[in-house]
């Protein structure tokens, strides 16, 4: 069921950080990847390249990783 709750999340918004799916469906990042994963070898969403600032070190992974909706 989670598979189908992150299709329709991300239908929804086109486009969601790793921590922002994280948190709407309350699972740790590392548990969520695999699931999408999923995702992305049946091409149904693709995984966004995040990019950090020049001037910032801080941001964590879970906020620069992106997954979009492929349509």
């Amino acid at each position: 069921m989670i598979l189908t709750d992150i299709q329709t999340y991300l239908k929804k918004y086109q486009k969601a950080s790793l921590a922002e799916l994280a948190l709407h469906f309350r699972i740790e990042a590392d548990a969520l990847r695999p699931l999408l994963d999923k995702l992305i070898r049946k091409k149904r969403i693709r995984l966004m390249s995040g990019k950090k600032c020049k001037s910032c070190c801080d941001c964590p992974p879970e906020s620069i990783e992106f997954y979009e909706w492929v349509t």
